[in-house]
């Protein structure tokens, strides 16, 4: 599988895969409605060079939800009236650079969501969503430590390291020099579902089909409320295990 360069641009709302230097996909994509940032409790989206450190999800349905990063037995369809949660596939990220360190801690990701129509817009708590599909996607072509370029600018078009180091001194955002960490990658690949966890995917398929999609069901709380479990893995420089997750 290639390793993958990304490059989100906030100014376009996209994303970009990059191979060779050449720019192979593209897709649209939301940051955050708070803006650009990396403090603690911000909600909003960290500017900058990272990494992927983890790939969560693999093997599940597009809409499947992930809370606390396990499948809760639930899969959505697109713009589910009244739920937000994390959906399909989760890329953990960590910043590279002193002005992004808190990128692990604060749970910044790169997932998928069931609010399909606000993409294009800045629309997250945070992480940067994607389509339940297109999210997917993006998991089967990048792999775990493949490096991830958050950028104020336009989506480049030319060479992803080049390029995306332009675009970061045109707009103003952090270098992408002074690493924050030098700690290595870690893979959660692959969620293996348990019989309950198929039985309520099944029991969620019928009652959603029951519904329609016009019609609202039994409404849970949206996941951004929540403080997540314990990670399943220890990102270095991790000093509390009970931040609260963005979306």
């Amino acid at each position: 599988m290639p390793k993958g360069e990304v490059v989100v641009s906030v100014k376009d709302q996209k994303m970009g895969i990059y191979d060779q230097g050449r720019l192979t996909k593209q897709y649209v994509i939301s940051t955050s409605k708070f803006g650009i940032g990396d403090q603690k409790g911000s909600y909003r989206t960290p500017l900058g060079k990272h990494e992927i450190i983890a790939k969560i999800g693999q093997g599940l349905p597009a809409g499947a939800v992930l809370k606390s990063r396990r499948w809760n037995g639930e899969v959505l369809k697109p713009n589910a009236p009244g739920r937000d949660p994390i959906v399909s596939r989760i890329l953990w990220l960590r910043g590279m650079e002193q002005t992004n360190k808190n990128a692990a801690n604060r749970f910044i990701y790169i997932h998928g969501t069931t609010e399909e129509n606000r993409l294009g817009h800045p629309a997250s708590y945070g992480c940067v969503r994607m389509g339940m599909k297109d999210v997917v996607d993006l998991f089967n072509n990048v792999s775990v430590g493949a490096k991830v370029v958050i950028t104020k600018g336009a989506l480049p078009r030319g060479e992803p390291e080049k390029a995306a180091a332009e675009a970061l001194a045109d707009d103003g955002s952090p270098s992408l020099t002074a690493p924050a960490t030098s700690a290595q990658p870690i893979e959660i690949a692959k969620l293996v579902p348990t019989e309950g966890e198929k039985q309520r995917a099944v029991e969620n398929e019928a009652k959603s089909n029951k519904t329609g999609p016009n019609k609202t069901g039994p409404k849970k709380p949206v996941h951004k409320s929540k403080s997540p479990a314990k990670p399943e893995a220890k990102v270095a420089g991790q000093t509390s295990t009970k931040a609260k997750a963005k979306a």
